[in-house]
Formats: structure tokens, C-alpha cells, sequence
């Protein structure tokens, strides 16, 4: 029988981590310095095109990996994940995401320069009091798959 891990799409395509974070946190995250964070919800955009597409990428994600070697590898040590929504495909998808996430309004001040420091969003990294509804995400950025840890 196959865990849900390894049940991710093996696909390239672009994801969107909902992660949770219990208490505010000051935290360093790699050059951009020490960043005070709020409790609640964040949703932090990103691709997976490489070799093992979302799957090799989501896996790196969830086992915590010892190194931090992208922003959210920081933050991810202070959060839980609890959804991942995803599409599959070639097409670059984060860029086009991040704006509409920061479009929304409902999102704190994003982090600038948080988990796009190699394109021109301002960030890729947003903030909700509460945990979007995956109906709601569908409408935001199209059909996406659903994964939760666990099952």
C-alpha cells in the first residue's frame, strides 16, 4: 500500500504550501534578515519543474530538509503544513498565482523579496487570519488538486 506522499504527481507543475503557524515568531530567513511573523495562515507559491516534479520538490518540503537552502526552508521549521494545492504542467503558473494571492486584499503586508528572488514579484508569500477554502483557491487560481499530510 502506497503512503500518501507517495501519492503526489510525479508531474512538473506550480504549488501552493498552506502552511500554519500557532504563535508570532521573529525568525532569520537566509539574507533577507530577521522577519516577525504573525500567527495564522501563510500560502507560499512555487514550481516544481525539475527532474521528479511536485512530487521530489513537495517530499523535500515535508521531510524539513536539515540544509536551508530557499526561504521557505526557514519557515517551514516554524510551521505545520496542513494543504497543498497544485495543478500540474509545464506552464509557469507561480508568477501568475502570486499576483493573484497579493490581489486578494486579504493578505497582511507580503514579505518582500520572500521566495522570489529570482523573478519580479514582490513576493510569493502571503499571510490569512484563516485557512482559505479550497472552492475559494479554485476560483483564485483555477482547478487545482488537493493534498493534505496524512491522508
Amino acid at each position: 500500500m502506497r503512503t500518501a506522499v507517495e501519492l503526489l504527481p510525479s508531474r512538473p507543475g506550480t504549488y501552493v504550501l498552506a502552511l500554519s503557524m500557532q504563535h508570532k515568531k521573529t525568525i532569520q530567513i537566509g539574507k533577507l534578515g530577521r522577519i516577525h511573523f504573525c500567527s495564522g495562515v501563510y500560502a507560499y507559491v512555487g514550481s516544481a519543474l525539475g527532474p521528479g516534479g511536485l512530487a521530489a520538490r513537495l517530499k523535500r518540503h515535508l521531510r524539513r530538509s536539515s540544509s536551508s537552502h530557499w526561504h521557505i526552508d526557514y519557515l517551514l521549521e516554524y510551521t505545520r503544513v496542513e494543504i497543498i494545492w497544485m495543478a500540474t504542467g509545464r506552464q509557469r503558473r507561480e508568477h501568475q498565482w502570486a499576483t493573484a494571492l497579493e490581489d486578494l486584499g486579504v493578505s497582511a503586508t507580503p514579505i518582500q523579496g520572500f521566495g522570489c528572488s529570482d523573478c519580479r514579484c514582490y513576493s510569493h508569500l502571503f499571510h490569512f487570519s484563516a485557512m482559505p477554502s479550497t472552492e475559494r483557491i479554485g476560483r483564485i487560481l483555477g482547478p487545482v488538486l488537493q493534498w493534505r499530510p496524512g491522508g
